[in-house]
């Protein structure tokens, strides 16, 4: 039912997606179920050796574990009901539904930006501090740096949420993407979304680029620590120790950047909904792979608890 004036529509919404290409549509749903297993099973791996082994009980596989717990529940807020609709004539959505997608997906990825730069200032403290590390990274900082990162992730996304489904969209219910994000629910609104625009991209700046300033200097300083090492042998096993986190932050905020660094009105249809794929699915797929491939720990982890079972 359409609401009279300018009143939102409060029924459900139409996903498009890329219902008029059925095709690309089953391609794509055979390339992000293959991602979303994968993602399941590495996630759910790393989460599991993380906290029965007690050779990882250290800081790093701390944040490492909670990384991948927030990949599971990100790509779980949002992959199962793609999935289905990939398969339904009728691809809608609920308004409470896209309510509850918006708030806990975007929360999750605000949270995740923040979390990605306590793991900098880890690897900061492991490489520079390495005397004073067990002082600086002890098991309660580690707490509180992690609440501080839910934290401001979901206070981030409760104020998008509220900004974004509060504009006006005088009976608009189609939104031209895979899932309710706000760079698209912006699009929807019949009124001037300058402000909206002008806050998302203060946001923005603080949740992405403020932490990657921060990783940039923690890193800056690291190789600079590194470069003074005298053993190429040590450099190189410090660059490695470092090296996983680095492709996941490269691939991660360089998708976020692109997407909520532009303005909405600015929103390419194709491009943004792929990227969009691309950091939801892809990235954190690959999260696990990155970080067991180049680890010679959780390698060692992983052989153990085989052979145990």
């Amino acid at each position: 039912m359409l609401l009279k004036g300018n009143q939102s529509y409060q029924g459900e919404f139409i996903l498009l997606g890329v219902a008029d290409r059925p095709r690309l549509e089953m391609a794509l749903f055979a390339i992000i179920l293959i991602c979303y297993t994968m993602t399941l099973l590495g996630n759910t791996t790393i989460i599991v050796v993380s906290w029965l082994d007690p050779n990882l009980h250290a800081p790093m596989y701390f944040f490492l574990s909670i990384l991948s717990f927030l990949d599971l529940c990100y790509t779980t807020s949002l992959g199962p009901h793609m999935l289905v609709n990939f398969w339904r004539k009728s691809k809608t959505i609920t308004y409470g539904g896209c309510v509850v997608e918006l708030y806990i997906s975007l929360g999750l990825g605000s949270t995740e930006c923040i979390l990605l730069a306590a793991m900098a200032y880890d690897r900061y403290a492991a490489v520079c501090q390495p005397l004073h590390y067990t002082a600086i990274m002890s098991h309660s900082k580690c707490i509180k740096m992690a609440a501080v990162s839910w934290i401001t992730g979901f206070s981030n996304s409760l104020v998008q949420t509220v900004m974004t489904l509060s504009l006006p969209r005088c009976g608009q219910n189609q939104i031209d993407h895979f899932f309710c994000e706000v760079p698209a629910m912006i699009k929807l609104a019949c009124v001037d979304t300058s402000l909206n625009e002008a806050e998302l991209l203060a946001s923005s700046v603080v949740i992405l680029l403020l932490p990657l300033c921060l990783i940039t200097v923690s890193y800056g300083y690291i190789v600079a620590a590194v470069l003074r090492i005298r053993s190429a042998e040590s450099r190189l096993k410090a660059f490695n120790t470092c090296a996983s986190h680095l492709i996941v932050v490269s691939l991660f905020y360089g998708t976020a950047i692109f997407i909520y660094l532009q303005p909405p009105s600015n929103y390419s249809r194709d491009r943004g909904k792929m990227i969009s794929l691309f950091y939801t699915f892809v990235t954190t797929m690959l999260n696990p792979l990155i970080y067991t491939l180049r680890n010679k720990e959780v390698h060692k982890a992983l052989r153990r608890a085989v052979k145990k079972n």
